[in-house]
């Protein structure tokens, strides 16, 4: 798709508070989509904590505009498609039957479902319903009678059933029925229907919104108005359009208008963050090279040819008087840590200080250690929450009097008591573990400072558009001489005696071993390995030789066994994910994840590359339970294929979605509601070519598109992008 022209356009827009003076309110335009969902009509007590465990969160209750951004899954047709031998398997159904027996609920625990036998001439299928009374049951479907139904027939046990129809209705309840229902994802109490009917109230509260599209790009591509892209998917007139033969359904002109406002407001944030990066006066940071030459002479193993390019970028960067605001991008071993100490080293040179901020002590800590054997004359200090009150005033003391060069550190990096002599490079490592504000305010500890940003986790290049479209980007996509490839198995959990066996001879020939659980301690709700009960087994069997390192335990302790594994003193150490990221023992060579099918694809993948760090073979084993979904074998199937982390980035996208990708709910980065960047990727490229444009030539946005486009970001809560047109 192309870009529109940013050109203003007439949109018969209130204007919204111009950039100047402080943060501008949201405008009152808004009001009704930002008001409570539970105020609309027929929402009570009852309903009211089913719409908020749908659609709020901790922070906030659910508003209008999350109903209206909770688009339908489908569409089900209100003609009758054949008989019940014909209905396809897992697809909404409309079928004419006839009610011929009840089966009510045996006795025996838990929740015991009422089953009713319909049928016609062709077969036969049984409605499930759970938690209704008998009698409700029997009135809506008496015996002999002939129904219309409406949902999703499963086979359980080799028997057509459908739990709870969406519909239940005589002729005449037929007759009355939409053309087209759309259908909802839903929690429970909460139907889809009954959603449907809250999404038409909140569809009679939409305001008449300026047009912050441009028209003639509009009516090029078939969009409509943003309101009517809206009621087109909550008030479906026509059948969805039939699956493709992978199974994917394109998207409508609707969906896709609505896509291409919420990549619009997410690609204009960054621009606008971008820009104003771009016009806060910078500062060379590059020395002459006689720190970071020595350094790099120094190290045990050359550079590789992706790391001198990223190295040549970012001191490039550093020379220039515009501030740096970069992505490292590099799979598990690529080296980023060499870069960004070289890089660091050349800001020193130019006699500023540098800081690198870790999400995790124990990381921060092992960041300490590999960069002081690396570092040479650099004068490095670390600086955490933990540290003692008088060890914490000593390095304050020196890192405000310039005695400090680097700064590693975690959270504690950019608190109000922390004041640098003259930061000059700021390096973030992991950033989606940290939010923009966070990476924003170190930057703030010193005048005109360049930000480096890291991730270990390699992103999909539509992921890197959408969250990190603010910065330029390095990627390292060669790996150091001398990294071991590492053999990946997949074992059945059945199994396990035999692979505890197999570790007792790997630690007997003198190889350390990574054990990786899912949870910390046994759940009477979820039957999985805890790290607790399985540190208790491997102890019974090891004795001594296993350690235990998992996130609740104290700082202290974590270190203390993080210590006792590098040294050997352990030669097991059974883990939570908190080994995920960072940790470096280059001795061990074995790791095992254990129920690896409830990992994500990255996660996985961040884990294996703690082993085959060193000189040895490494191997890693996915213990998982079957039988297996389609899902979780395509992710266990992916890892045993591959070691590259960029294609697996790329499967993990198209298997989980961007949200879950970068953990976006913890992170703060943004999660798309109307957007789906596997299907969207053609509108994130115009999206983004169209933010450029717009911050070129309206920065302020003070034009009447420009206006109409602040609405949006509102709409879209970029609320910070705002901020940033007030700050200048």
């Amino acid at each position: 798709m192309t870009r529109p022209d940013p050109t203003p356009s007439p949109t018969g827009a209130s204007a919204a508070p111009d950039a100047g003076g402080p943060a501008p309110l949201r405008p009152s335009i808004l009001d009704p989509l930002f008001a409570p969902a539970r105020g609309l009509p027929g929402v009570g007590p009852k309903m009211a904590p089913m719409i908020e465990r749908l659609l709020g969160t901790p922070e906030r209750p659910a508003r209008i505009v999350d109903l209206l951004f909770h688009l339908p899954q489908g569409g089900v047709v209100r003609k009758l498609l054949g008989s019940i031998s014909e209905a396809p398997p897992g697809e909404p159904v409309t079928l004419g039957v006839t009610v011929t027996g009840y089966r009510a609920p045996q006795p025996g625990p838990g929740k015991r479902p009422y089953r009713v036998l319909v049928e016609d001439a062709t077969g036969d299928v049984t409605l499930v319903f759970f938690g209704m009374p008998a009698a409700r049951v029997e009135k809506m479907l008496p015996l002999g009678a002939h129904r219309y139904i409406t949902g999703r027939i499963d086979l359980y046990d080799g028997h057509r059933q459908m739990v709870h129809p969406s519909r239940v209705v005589d002729e005449a309840g037929l007759a009355a029925l939409p053309a087209v229902e759309p259908v909802y994802g839903a929690t429970e109490g909460l139907t889809s229907r009954a959603i449907s009917k809250l999404a038409h109230a909140a569809l009679d509260r939409l305001p008449s919104l300026p047009e912050w599209q441009d028209p003639a790009w509009l009516s090029k591509n078939g969009l409509p108005a943003f309101a009517d892209a809206l009621k087109a998917e909550h008030r479906p007139e026509g059948a969805p359009a039939p699956p493709a033969a992978d199974g994917t359904v394109a998207a409508g002109p609707a969906r896709r208008r609505l896509a291409y406002d919420e990549l619009l407001a997410s690609q204009l944030a960054l621009a606008l963050t971008r820009a104003r990066s771009r016009r806060a006066p910078g500062r060379a940071n590059a020395g002459d090279g006689h720190l970071s030459d020595r350094i790099a002479a120094a190290l045990p193993f050359s550079l590789t040819g992706a790391q001198g390019r990223a190295l040549a970028e970012i001191r490039a960067d550093l020379a220039s008087d515009r501030r740096m605001l970069r992505l490292l991008q590099g799979d598990v071993g690529s080296g980023k840590t060499a870069v960004a100490l070289l890089a660091m080293a050349s800001a020193v040179e130019a006699g500023r200080q540098a800081a690198l901020m870790a999400p995790t002590e124990i990381l921060a800590r092992q960041h300490l250690a590999r960069l002081t054997a690396m570092a040479g004359p650099l004068r490095l200090r670390l600086l955490t929450g933990r540290d003692r009150a008088a060890e914490r005033r000593a390095t304050l003391l020196d890192l405000a009097e310039g005695r400090i060069d680097i700064l590693v550190g975690t959270h504690a990096l950019f608190q109000d008591g922390v004041a640098f002599h003259d930061l000059g490079l700021a390096v973030v490592d992991e950033q989606h573990r940290f939010g923009v504000h966070q990476r924003l305010a170190l930057g703030a500890k010193g005048q005109a400072v360049d930000i480096l940003v890291m991730t270990a986790t390699p992103i999909p290049r539509t992921l890197a558009l959408t969250c990190f479209g603010d910065m330029d980007v390095s990627v390292l996509d060669e790996k150091p001489a001398g990294r071991q490839p590492i053999v990946t198995r997949l074992v059945s959990t059945d199994r396990l005696d035999e692979v505890v066996a197999a570790l007792g001879r790997a630690v007997a020939a003198g190889d350390r071993v990574y054990w990786i659980c899912p949870l910390v301690a046994e759940s009477e709700y979820v039957d999985l390995a805890a790290a607790e009960d399985r540190f208790a087994d491997l102890a019974q069997e090891f004795g001594a030789a296993v350690g235990l390192i998992h996130g609740r335990m104290p700082g202290p302790d974590k270190d203390a066994a993080m210590e006792r594994f590098s040294r050997g003193e352990t030669r097991i150490l059974v883990a939570t994910t908190v080994v995920e990221v960072g940790v470096d023992v280059p001795e061990a060579t074995i790791m095992v994840i254990e129920h690896a099918e409830r990992f994500g694809l990255a996660q996985l993948h961040q884990l294996r590359g703690r082993v085959g760090r060193g000189a040895g073979a490494s191997t890693c084993l996915l213990l998982y339970r079957g039988p297996l979904g389609q899902v979780a074998r395509a992710r266990l199937e992916t890892m045993r294929e591959t070691e590259d982390g960029f294609r697996i980035a790329e499967e993990d996208l198209r298997l989980r979605g961007e949200g879950e990708v970068l953990g976006t709910r913890q992170s703060g980065l943004a999660a798309f509601r109307l957007a789906n960047l596997e299907s969207d990727g053609d509108l994130l490229q115009a999206a983004r070519d169209d933010a450029q444009l717009v911050v070129a030539r309206d920065p302020g946005l003070k034009s009447e598109r420009g206006r109409a486009l602040r609405v949006l970001l509102y709409l879209f809560e970029r609320d910070a992008a705002i901020r940033l047109l007030g700050a200048g």
